[in-house]
């Protein structure tokens, strides 16, 4: 056990500064969690390494890496329905996979209680989207509370647990990107003596319909909208919302969540405040309590992250009751996206009440900062891969990508995979581009953790439709666009040794015959087995595989022994032809305004996979360093 670790398991109360993340974790050793399940997604993956900063043998719960976040949510709840109560987390567009099984929970009576945690990413800091889950607990008629701070979140959660245990359902804990990573100082209860916990199998199908099906459906439902209704009525004892009194009943703000932070921020410069309700409960909330709150102010504004879901029901609710209310709406579409920043706050409340907030001062004009895209780190097998991908294909030639740190092939100069949706849909995105098309060839990619996630179904479908598509399985190893966790094609699980499932297994019995294999530093290789392949009918992998480099350079550089090797470049051969720069593109290649080349020695790590792509052999190795 580590010293975070030591610091999560402490039994008397105490203060600590620490990120929202992991005051999760202590709030669920402190509720009594036996279970934990998960897949890797920002702005959640700190979770599982405070998780494992306990020692397994003082670790109260059970804690897994699922194959996916709908397999996650099904362990997490065939372990809840046992009666031990469970948490699942994930990302945001993770609750889409997870989706299924998901708006199956709140018509289930789950003895031992649920809690899923969700990690929403308004500004996109790490999705393919702004999505919004607050629908989703709309659509399922599934409780979600909000925290607005690290604190919030270790205080909802234990709350959320306990509603979710004693009412015998699920219940959502919804935190944005700026919940997750905060830091605070943050003060935890003393742990509870609970002894040693009873796991007796309490699953008993009698009790209660299991089986959402035509004949049962209904009254399921009817449970469901019960159990909203009874805990909006129980919503004042629970404590999460706030009034702030600032004695104006001209204008009012109705928040939830980070923006309320942002909100505070911004009021600290104001000299005429609007009252504010700050909501806990975001849904259910509590009907009576904002009634109370629009009745006494002539205009209130709401102030959200992205859609505006309390804006709606506040509209509703306000003509409902017939209550006399201005409610603002918003004024422009930058509401709907991105986070809510106090700068943000200041300009929406700017918008609606301009003689609120002084203008903001003029600042001098700077220079903006030179991009810096995202790009695949020094050594990565994934350059070396589309760099020599790229040598065998056609302007003409289709490329579908997929999700993973192999994403970053659609930027210059790789131009490899040009169409995104989803993890999975690599192989059925381009199977449709590869109908009624006899003239350009179509290649996708996928890594070996989003082939076990979710690209099995789509490569099954195009083995059994006889589709014409080369599948490149990008394999380095690890999950490693999410921080390096394990996966089934590891041999290793979060919680040790495991059995190690191959790939090509995987893809011979799921009936493909057509597939090579070769290390992705093998570039000649690699590309003529593209163009083979290529031309080959029916459906066809390439397994391209090279181990992360990040993750490898890292694990060495701890051995005692370990010397760091670079490459450099001879000067007196090197003919300026710039393929290092301008096509294999490594960003440990530094080109000056008189075109020289030279490399940069905390970047490289000497692995050499660039040194066949230079023309004149002018990369040559460095004399190692420690």
């Amino acid at each position: 056990m580590n010293d975070l670790g030591e610091m999560l398991m402490r039994p008397q109360a105490y203060s600590e500064l620490a990120m929202g993340n992991v005051a999760l974790v202590r709030a669920m050793v402190e509720s009594g969690v036996r279970v934990v399940t998960s897949y890797p997604g920002s702005p959640t993956p700190e979770i599982a390494e405070a998780i494992r900063s306990i020692d397994a043998e003082k670790r109260p719960f059970y804690f897994e890496f699922s194959l996916n976040e709908k397999v996650a949510t099904e362990v997490a709840f065939g372990a809840a329905i046992n009666g031990r109560l469970s948490v699942v987390f994930f990302k945001s567009v993770g609750l889409n996979v997870a989706a299924d099984s998901f708006v199956q929970l709140p018509l289930m009576d789950i003895t031992g209680g649920m809690v899923v945690v969700l990690g929403d990413d308004p500004g996109a800091n790490s999705s393919q989207n702004e999505q919004d889950n607050r629908h989703y607990a709309q659509l399922s008629y599934c409780p979600l509370f909000e925290p607005a701070s690290a604190q919030e979140a270790y205080d909802m959660f234990k709350k959320a647990a306990a509603v979710a245990r004693e009412r015998r359902m699920c219940v959502i804990l919804r935190l944005t990107t700026h919940v997750c990573h905060a830091k605070e100082l943050l003060s935890f209860a003393a742990l509870p003596d609970r002894g040693k916990p009873d796991d007796t199998p309490l699953f008993n199908p009698d009790s209660g319909n299991y089986i959402p099906i035509a004949a049962s459906v209904f009254p399921m439902k009817k449970r469901a909208l019960e159990r909203l209704a009874a805990l909006e009525a129980d919503l004042p004892a629970l404590g999460f919302d706030r009034f702030v009194d600032h004695g104006n009943k001209e204008r009012g703000v109705i928040v939830a969540g980070l923006p309320f932070a942002s909100l505070m921020d911004t009021l600290s410069g104001c000299e005429k405040k609007p009252d504010v309700l700050k909501l806990g409960s975001v849904y259910p909330f509590d009907r009576n309590l904002v009634a109370s709150f629009l009745a006494s102010h002539r205009e209130v504004k709401v102030l959200e992250e992205l859609d505006p879901i309390l804006e709606g029901q506040c509209k509703a609710l306000a003509f409902e009751r017939h209550i006399n209310v201005t409610i603002l709406s918003r004024y422009s579409l930058d509401e709907a996206m991105g986070e809510c920043t106090p700068s943000k706050a200041a300009a929406v409340l700017r918008s609606a009440w301009p003689d609120m907030l002084k203008a903001e001062p003029v600042r001098a004009h700077l220079e903006p900062l030179a991009p810096r895209p995202a790009q695949m780190c020094p050594g990565c097998g994934h350059r070396s891969a589309f760099y020599a991908i790229k040598k065998a294909l056609g302007p003409e030639d289709i490329t579908v990508a997929d999700i993973g740190c192999h994403t970053l092939g659609h930027l210059p100069p790789y131009r490899m995979g040009r169409v995104l949706l989803s993890m999975g849909h690599s192989s059925s995105t381009a199977a449709g581009l590869s109908l009624f098309n006899e003239t350009r060839r179509v290649l996708c990619f996928i890594g070996d953790s989003t082939f076990f996630h979710a690209g099995l179904p789509g490569i099954a479908n195009a083995v059994y439709n006889r589709h014409r598509v080369l599948l490149v399985v990008m394999e380095n190893g690890t999950t490693a666009m999410t921080g390096h966790q394990d996966h089934p094609g590891t041999g290793r699980n979060f919680n040790g040794p495991s059995e190690k499932l191959s790939v090509n297994a995987a893809l011979t019995g799921l009936g493909v015959t057509n597939i090579r294999e070769v290390d992705t530093y093998k570039q000649s290789e690699l590309s003529a087995m593209v163009r083979e392949a290529l031309d080959e009918p029916g459906f066809k992998v390439i397994i391209a595989r090279h181990p992360c480099m990040l993750k490898f350079s890292r694990e060495a550089s701890r051995k005692p022994a370990y010397v760091r090797a670079r490459v450099k470049i001879d000067q007196s051969v090197c003919t300026k032809a710039h393929e290092c720069v301008e096509r294999f593109a490594c960003p440990s290649f530094q080109r000056t305004t008189d075109g020289t080349v030279t490399v940069n020695p905390d970047l490289c790590i000497g692995d050499g996979s660039c040194r066949q792509t230079c023309p004149s052999q002018a990369i040559v190795p460095s004399k190692p360093s420690n």
